[in-house]
């Protein structure tokens, strides 16, 4: 698909509309039709650690030059991904809902070794972090315009974006229809309460001698195996699968625990020489696993996990020093029994019947795969060994307590 990336100085679009110096990027499609237009302006706020277990926060703005070349125009989907600078990215997510569009995840990767933007950085890496937005509701064949400042907090990351006028699943031109956000409309004030000077005899008050019955604690229900999902990307439309993962999955945040549910969940990600990544969107969830190699074993390092919980609480989780389902590259990673990882104090992890393989697939299918100790034949051993320690002490136990009543014996007959 061809596109382009163009800056102008100004948009007519009929609407009032203030102009933002920003960045301006139109995407189009494979016949050279405009698909994807937006005009923003982004601000970034990175912490990162230097020297002597310092670290120092720095700022930056998304720069008017950028590049698309990954960006696409497709139905039910669409990315806009701008690259800028020494390996740094930004990107939206966008799905059609019916007849509405909606931007489902915010996502910003900045390489450390850029000594312009980081200088000092003890890390060479490139970090990652995701966010779910609130830009929602969207009819179709319509612009959204958001000139206030919307502050996205991740973490060590904040986003600020402001002058925002953006239009995904362009059907010929820039619609002339307009959805503001919410902190651009006004709001409508509240009429003052009138107080009446009518009197209202209040109903007598019966005490009764009954005590109300306590209140029943309702027990957290178990919830089932989550079903496995089967997960593929792949870089364009016409290859294979290049990352592959059937995983079923479980996120644990403080109390409350989630099954990801594969049929509504969409699938996004990437698939690089060393770094690769796998995307699941759900209505309530973004998990972000960032899969990393040495060219000679592969392993998840990294996990980002931004959602809401059953009563509302939004909550973003992120761990990038991990080293977990290690395995050659060229091969698999699998483990069918349940297994469950802390990645940070209030966020776990729990898969079930997993198999992934994020380099070196060949005919999108998996390679030979290396097992977990769990599904491994050594693992019987571990009750036997169990069970031998515990034989042991039982021995030990007796023959100190013969050895004691011998000694005791010995003491009375020398009196």
């Amino acid at each position: 698909m061809y596109r382009y990336a163009t800056f102008v100085v100004f948009l007519t679009l009929g609407i009032a509309f203030q102009v933002s110096h920003g960045t301006e990027v139109n995407v189009t499609d494979k016949d050279n039709q405009l698909c994807l237009f937006a005009n923003l302006m982004v601000n970034f706020s990175v912490s990162y650690e230097v020297a002597e277990n310092k670290s120092t926060t720095v700022e930056f703005e998304l720069p008017a030059k950028v590049t698309t070349d990954e960006s696409t125009c497709d139905v039910p989907s669409s990315v806009l991904k701008l690259h800028f600078g020494e390996g740094h990215s930004w990107s939206v997510n966008f799905t059609i809902n019916g007849k509405m569009y909606q931007a489902d995840t915010i996502i910003f990767s900045y390489n450390l070794s850029d000594t312009t933007l980081f200088p000092n950085s003890v890390s060479n890496e490139t970090k990652t972090v995701a966010v779910k937005h609130h830009i929602t509701d969207i009819g179709l064949d319509t612009c959204y315009s958001c000139k206030s400042k919307d502050v996205i907090e991740a973490g060590v990351v904040n986003q600020t974006l402001w002058n925002v006028l953006l239009q995904a699943f362009v059907s010929n031109s820039i619609s002339e229809n307009v959805t503001s956000c919410a902190a651009d409309t006004p709001t409508t004030p509240v009429a003052p309460t009138t107080h009446s000077t009518s009197t209202t005899t209040a109903a007598p008050v019966t005490n009764s001698t009954s005590t109300a019955p306590p209140p029943t604690t309702t027990p957290t229900p178990t919830l089932p195996t989550p079903t496995t999902g089967k997960y593929r990307i792949k870089r364009d439309e016409n290859s294979t699968a290049c990352l592959i993962a059937n995983i079923g999955l479980r996120i644990g945040f403080k109390q409350e625990e989630m099954n990801i549910d594969p049929n509504g969940t969409k699938v996004s990600g990437s698939c690089g020489v060393d770094s690769s990544e796998l995307i699941l969107t759900s209505n309530t969830m973004t998990i972000m696993l960032t899969f990393t190699n040495d060219t000679k074993k592969f392993r998840l390092h990294a996990l980002n996990v931004t959602g809401k919980t059953s009563s509302g609480v939004l909550f973003s989780e992120a761990n990038s020093n991990l080293s977990l389902w290690e395995a050659a590259v060229g091969t698999s990673y699998m483990c069918n029994k349940e297994q469950n990882y802390t990645i940070t104090s209030p966020l776990t992890l729990y898969t079930f019947d997993l198999q992934v393989q994020p380099f070196g697939v060949k005919n999108g299918a998996f390679s030979t795969a290396e097992e977990c100790f769990l599904d491994s034949d050594l693992s019987f051993l571990v009750p036997i060994a169990v069970g031998v320690a515990l034989s042991f002490l039982i021995i030990l136990v007796l023959i100190s307590y013969l050895i004691g009543r011998r000694k005791s014996r010995t003491g009375y007959q020398s009196v």
